[in-house]
């Protein structure tokens, strides 16, 4: 029998996103390979979504990503307003074998709520598990309900309710990882690169700092929070801070950006994005908090680029010291560091991609959880029509 899968990305950005999109730049990447293995892919995402699948539905016709800067009491239901369009579909039809879910939070509580009626259901932790612990250190959500992390390290800091509902991790893979071992060695740049949204946890001050010190170029590659780049920024006037990461960014981060040793360049997207990664003598990773799966360094690796970091959250399992990458728990070491990147041999990086973190290894162990959740679930009662 052929598995059909409802694979809910959420209301906040088209999939593929067109730009930054972390869960969605995930949901991407497997589905196409789920496709290739005959799985069948129904898909809740925004209307603007273009990544070929068997079926779609939407309950917004656009990404509600900007609406996350209004207030709570203006934004709280779009998250309910989407998971209320995945249940009555589910309630509605009777083909979905199983749904593969990665809306934070309000997605596990509404998929365990559905109680016998619900089809089983994987819930996937993208993120810190620490947000929400009243959710996570309570849930039961009988045997019909799983979750999975996207690294060992993350499920090993889970609340105990949570982890019982566990049924392993998988770790984040990319298409750059495909054949990368067989790609040409790209020439080498003096800087070094910081990929991600620049929040506190990111440590982009510190790396900021640190490069400033000894000496290494370093671009910033990345939105603040909704700004993709520095003229919307400055555009924005006063009222930006109002944003938190806007606040970091300006206190703590802009007074090390002076355009030459360290640059700030926005959010850079598909070729241009790999290029710079490409390029780089290092990824820089100088962590203030549990990075949970770290979809930036297994694509650095697969660009032949070694990554510097925190030995922080899902690093140490990514990353092996001293052959793809430098690991430290000294955050001042990490300079130091940068300057040693260097002498890391890409070849190394791009084996360890080709082998460990292509979207087909991802894939084949998305569907062995599955099957483990298929198998635990009881029988599904179908509510009345």
């Amino acid at each position: 029998m052929r598995l059909t899968v409802l694979m809910n990305a959420g209301p906040w950005l088209s999939v593929p996103p067109p730009g930054y999109g972390g869960i969605e730049n995930v949901v991407a990447t497997l589905v196409p390979e789920l496709r290739r293995l005959g799985v069948r892919v129904v898909l809740a995402s925004v209307g603007t979504s273009t990544l070929p699948v068997d079926e779609r539905f939407s309950v917004f016709g656009d990404g509600q990503f900007a609406a996350l800067q209004r207030p709570y009491n203006q934004v709280c239901g779009i998250s309910q307003a989407h998971l209320d369009g995945v249940v009555r579909q589910l309630h509605a039809r009777d083909d979905i074998d199983l749904v593969h879910d990665h809306v934070e939070a309000v997605g596990l509580a509404t998929l365990a709520a559905m109680g016998p009626a619900g089809p089983p259901a994987l819930h996937t932790l993208h993120w810190d598990l620490t947000k929400h612990p009243e959710l996570y250190g309570n849930l039961d959500a009988g045997g019909r309900v799983r979750v999975n992390g996207v690294s060992a390290s993350q499920l090993a800091r889970a609340p105990g309710a949570l982890r019982e509902h566990s049924v392993g991790h998988v770790h984040l893979s990319t298409p750059l990882a495909v054949d990368a071992d067989r790609a040409p060695r790209r020439e080498k740049g003096d800087y070094a690169v910081v990929l991600g949204r620049i929040t506190p946890g990111k440590g982009q001050d510190l790396g900021a700092r640190l490069a400033r010190r000894v000496g290494v170029p370093l671009v910033l590659a990345g939105p603040v929070g909704p700004y993709h780049r520095p003229a919307d920024l400055a555009a924005a006037g006063d009222d930006a801070r109002q944003n938190p990461d806007v606040r970091f960014f300006a206190d703590e981060v802009a007074p090390h950006v002076d355009g030459e040793l360290v640059r700030w360049v926005g959010t850079v997207a598909g070729r241009a994005r790999d290029d710079l990664l490409a390029g780089a003598r290092a990824a820089f990773f100088p962590l203030r908090w549990e990075e949970p799966g770290g979809t930036a360094v297994v694509e650095a690796l697969a660009l032949g680029t070694p990554v510097v970091a925190t030995a922080r959250g899902c690093l140490p399992e990514l990353v092996e010291h001293g052959r793809t990458g430098l690991l430290t728990a000294d955050e001042e070491e990490l300079g130091e560091l940068l300057l040693a990147a260097s002498l890391l041999d890409p070849a190394e990086c791009r084996r360890e991609a080709a082998t460990r973190f292509t979207p087909a290894v991802m894939a084949q162990k998305y569907l062995g959880l599955y099957e483990k959740v298929r198998q635990g679930a009881p029988a599904r009662r179908l509510r009345a029509a």
